[in-house]
């Protein structure tokens, strides 16, 4: 398939579509929940953190299950019903604030609800796109979804902020359960039909994890590139569990305003998704990689100086180019980890590293409340992005610095 054969694709353009609007609805979410938290329950700075903590959770405690299912079963069937669980979740929030119910502790559960069903949905989803498009047009078909997402991540939070300003905080999550809607019935229509997976001769759940988890350990590649986001993942998910908290209570901002730096700040997504594909094919992918990483992330130590007035463009600044660093290295690890890992044994690679990736979120998220209440908010995020820059060293010091480009399999690196 030529490049422009993804465009006239048309189970890719469903998916497209579907994972287009749903992520514009997330990231109508990634505004809205805290300030349903923050201004509609005036919830403590833990409170905030446990609840962003919640979201992540799920990755610790379903993870590498999750990636034994996905090699199981056909991954299509598995991706409609998460976005049937989160419609659910999301939509009981607005549902409950119609009748002044809305609670605390039913906000935790749905932010963990929709985070159980994230977790099946985001393997399922990097195991069903190699299934839907050829292996050439892998790089093409990440870059294509993941700016999408970033052009929502730039879109949705200033439309979360309007919304919050137009309607109650907890009724502008109506746009995210729509979404999930509009995503299940693109999902539905996609023609192309997966084929069953090869059976294993024997079903042992913890064996089949276990192989997963072995092939990333054994792989310095594979490993190298767990470890290190895992540490970023850590400290720069508590920064963005407490991001609202800091720009409402310490930078003083109207929720209108916090939407547009946090769609200002997408900007950088979008940009480090549409240089991805180049710079992979100018410099190599290997050292577009760890570049993407160790070139950007000292810029986050701009933002704990954010100030009213001009101030605030040290936020978007430092956002907006930590943002394209971490977009460029998404859409260059996707498209490798899926061409470089055996098909059957695919989803559980995925889930084994995401277990450590997303695992330290919640850790990471604690930490970022904790560390708010007790030591201020503007304190916690200096401590927080500090800490996000350790990923740079990893990187910087990894097996990638003597490759140009990344192998497309795993004979390069294992025995």
């Amino acid at each position: 398939m030529n490049r422009a054969g993804l465009l006239r694709h048309p189970d890719f353009r469903l998916l497209w579509l579907g994972q287009g609007v749903s992520d514009l609805g997330t990231a109508v979410t990634v505004v809205v929940l805290p300030l349903v938290a923050v201004i509609y329950l005036h919830s403590s700075a833990f409170e905030v953190g446990l609840l962003s903590a919640l979201e992540w959770l799920p990755w610790l405690l379903i993870g590498l299950p999750a990636g034994v299912w996905v090699d199981r079963v056909r991954a299509r069937p598995l991706l409609i019903w998460a976005d049937v669980v989160r419609l659910a979740a999301i939509g009981s929030v607005p549902l409950a604030a119609a009748f002044d119910a809305l609670t605390i502790g039913q906000l935790l559960v749905a932010g963990f609800v929709t985070g159980l069903a994230t977790v099946v949905f985001q393997v399922a989803y990097q195991s069903y796109l190699p299934r839907l498009v050829e292996k050439a047009d892998l790089v093409e078909g990440n870059a294509k979804l993941q700016g999408t997402q970033a052009v929502a991540g730039v879109v949705g939070p200033g439309l979360g902020g309007l919304l919050v300003h137009l309607v109650r905080a907890p009724f502008a999550l109506l746009v995210d359960a729509a979404s999930y809607l509009v995503s299940v019935v693109a999902l539905l229509a996609i023609r192309s039909r997966e084929p069953e997976p090869v059976p294993a001769q024997e079903r042992n759940l913890r064996k089949e994890i276990g192989e997963g988890a072995r092939y990333v350990v054994a792989d310095p590649l594979l490993r190298v590139l767990t470890i290190s986001p895992a540490i970023g993942n850590f400290f720069y998910i508590g920064f963005q569990a407490i991001v609202v908290l800091f720009l409402v209570r310490s930078v003083h901002a109207e929720s209108g305003t916090v939407g547009v730096l946090l769609a200002l700040v997408g900007l950088g997504a979008v940009a480090g998704a549409a240089v991805a594909r180049p710079l992979g094919r100018r410099f190599g992918t290997s050292r577009t990689l760890w570049l993407s990483i160790a070139a950007t992330a000292p810029f986050a130590l701009l933002i704990p100086l954010t100030t009213t007035g001009a101030g605030l463009a040290f936020f978007v600044v430092g956002n907006v180019i930590v943002l394209a660093g971490i977009l460029v290295y998404n859409v260059t690890i996707s498209a490798f980890r899926q061409a470089y890992c055996p098909p059957s044994l695919l989803g559980r690679v995925v889930a084994s590293m995401r277990f450590v990736l997303f695992g330290t979120m919640p850790l990471g998220a604690l930490l970022g409340g904790t560390l708010a209440s007790l030591a201020g908010v503007r304190p916690a995020v200096w401590i927080l992005l500090a800490g996000s820059v350790l990923p740079a060293f990893v990187l910087t010091f990894s097996p990638l610095r003597g490759l140009r480009d990344l192998p497309t399999s795993p004979a390069v690196t294992q025995g």
